[in-house]
C-alpha cells in the first residue's frame, strides 16, 4: 500500500475506534436527541472536526518538518502509546445543554469544537500529521473516522452500545493505539513497509 494510502487509511481507522464511547460521540448522541434533525446535527460535527482536525494536522505537520527525525519518532510512538492507555479509560459526558438560541447547527458546531480540544482524537490527529507530514489526507482520514463513529451515535442512538459492544471497541482501540506507537519506534531500528 502506498504512504498516501497508509497515512488515509490509518487516520480512519485510529479516529473510528478512538472515538467510540468518546465523549465527542456522547455529545453527537445528546445533540441528536436534543435537536432531533440528524442531518443537521452531523453537518454541524462535520464543520466542527474539519476546522478542529485542520488545525492539529497542521501543527502535527509543522512538527513533522521542524522536529529532529528521532525526537519525532519517539515523541508520536511515545504519544500512541499514551493514547492506548487513555482510551482504556470510559468517557461521560455531563455538560449542560441548555437551550441555545442559535439552532442546532451553530450550536452542535460551536459545542463539538469546543468539546474536541485536547480530546484524544485532537491529539491522535496532531500525532497523525506529525507522523504522516500530509496534513490533507490526515484531515481527510480523521474527518471520515468522526462522521463514522458520530453518524451511528447521531442515527442509532440508544441502539448503538447493542449493535457494537463499546467495551470491545475501546478495547480495540487502545491496542491499536498500542500497536501503532510500537511499530513507530521499532522502525528506528527496523524499516517496515508504510512507516
Amino acid at each position: 500500500m502506498s504512504a498516501q494510502l497508509t497515512a488515509f487509511f490509518t487516520s480512519v481507522l485510529v479516529v473510528t475506534l478512538a472515538e467510540m464511547g468518546d465523549k465527542t460521540q456522547l455529545l453527537a448522541f445528546a445533540l441528536a436527541t436534543r435537536f432531533r434533525q440528524p442531518w443537521t446535527v452531523l453537518t454541524g460535527i462535520f464543520l466542527a472536526t474539519v476546522l478542529n482536525h485542520l488545525l492539529a494536522a497542521s501543527l502535527g505537520g509543522w512538527v513533522n518538518q521542524h522536529v529532529p527525525q528521532i525526537v519525532l519518532v519517539w515523541l508520536v510512538g511515545v504519544s500512541f502509546i499514551g493514547f492506548g492507555f487513555w482510551t482504556l479509560i470510559p468517557d461521560t459526558y455531563d455538560e449542560d445543554l441548555t437551550p441555545s438560541k442559535y439552532g442546532p447547527l451553530v450550536t452542535t458546531t460551536i459545542l463539538f469544537f469546543v468539546a474536541e480540544i485536547g480530546d484524544k482524537t485532537q491529539l491522535a490527529t496532531i500525532a497523525l500529521g506529525a507522523k504522516y507530514g500530509n496534513i490533507g489526507l490526515v484531515v481527510a482520514g480523521t474527518t471520515l473516522g468522526m462522521m463514522i463513529a458520530d453518524g451511528l451515535a447521531v442515527f442509532l442512538g440508544s441502539r448503538l452500545e447493542q449493535i457494537l459492544p463499546l467495551d470491545l471497541l475501546r478495547r480495540s482501540a487502545a491496542g491499536l493505539f498500542m500497536v501503532l506507537g510500537l511499530l513507530t519506534i521499532g522502525s528506528l531500528y527496523v524499516k517496515l513497509p508504510g512507516l
